[in-house]
């Protein structure tokens, strides 16, 4: 496994300049992000590090950057643990195969990157389509995953015919700003929250890959997440990932399964609650 190391500066003269107390107080609790790439045979993965202590590692929803992760990330930096951030393949500076995959090759790049910091037991934090590859890590690479958190946890119970079109509608790079956001609003935003914040971020041809790689991997290869414990938070007003797909994995094994109910957010959650998000985590990991 080869890897490459750089140093990132986190904060210009002028914001030190300007808020000199709530930076210097940050700078105390969390060391600046650092950089590395990740080989994982023709894959390259590109990584951003913060903090230090048990390794939280993300991967992020259907077609979109790890940069969804930022302000949690900095959250459970804070909060004493070390983030780690692998772009997936196809998008930044991440490359790799994205024809003929499946789950299980995505999954193997997460758990190359785990590896690569030590191989220490980590908690997998998955998004949406994340939920599916972090269930993959814990079922295929078991002795590398501590707990599973699941945002956005589909899979069995599938979203309505009129979401799935507002869904599609997305990833159109045709569509103009206000249907698109429109798009946004309806399939991934909870009545009320502003869409804006994912205005942009959407990549349609990692979208397809990652489409493909799911529907060539069955449920059933990853539908347990492995034998590791689960923490599930719930959106309330998700269409997408609907409760009905939370119920029943908590039912199926309640001895590892846990749901949290996020009230008022939809299907992207990050960005509408990501103060109730943050605590949930930290309060509940094992």
């Amino acid at each position: 496994m080869n890897i490459k190391m750089k140093l990132k500066a986190t904060r210009s003269f002028t914001a030190l300049a300007v808020f000199v107390v709530p930076v210097i107080s940050l700078l105390a609790q969390v060391d600046p992000e650092w950089q590395q790439v990740v080989t994982n045979g023709k894959t390259s993965i590109h990584v951003s590090v913060r903090g230090k202590g048990t390794p939280i590692i993300f991967i992020p929803s259907l077609g979109r950057g790890v940069q969804d992760f930022d302000d949690l990330s900095g959250r459970l930096a804070r909060s004493g643990y070390q983030t780690i951030l692998p772009e997936p393949r196809g998008i930044g500076s991440s490359t790799g195969p994205l024809d003929g995959i499946t789950l299980h090759d995505l999954a193997a790049d997460t758990a190359a990157v785990i590896r690569a910091f030590g191989g220490r037991s980590a908690i997998i934090v998955g998004h949406a389509f994340g939920n599916r590859v972090a269930r993959v890590v814990a079922t295929d690479h078991s002795g590398i995953v501590k707990q599973v958190v699941l945002l956005a946890s589909g899979g069995v119970v599938p979203m309505s015919e009129k979401t799935q079109e507002a869904f599609e509608r997305v990833f159109d790079p045709t569509l103009p700003r206000e249907p698109h956001l429109a798009a946004i609003r309806f399939a991934f935003f909870a009545n009320g929250n502003d869409p804006a914040a994912w205005e942009g971020g959407w990549y349609p041809d990692v979208k397809r890959a990652q489409k493909a790689a799911d529907d060539a991997t069955p449920v059933k290869e990853w539908w347990a997440g492995g034998s590791a414990p689960i923490l599930i938070l719930q959106a309330t007003e998700d269409i997408v990932a609907v409760p009905e797909n939370s119920e029943r994995l908590a039912k199926e094994f309640p001895s590892r399964v846990r749901v949290i109910q996020i009230p008022k957010a939809g299907h992207a959650m990050l960005p509408e609650q990501p103060g109730l998000i943050a605590s949930a985590i930290v309060n509940n990991l094992r």
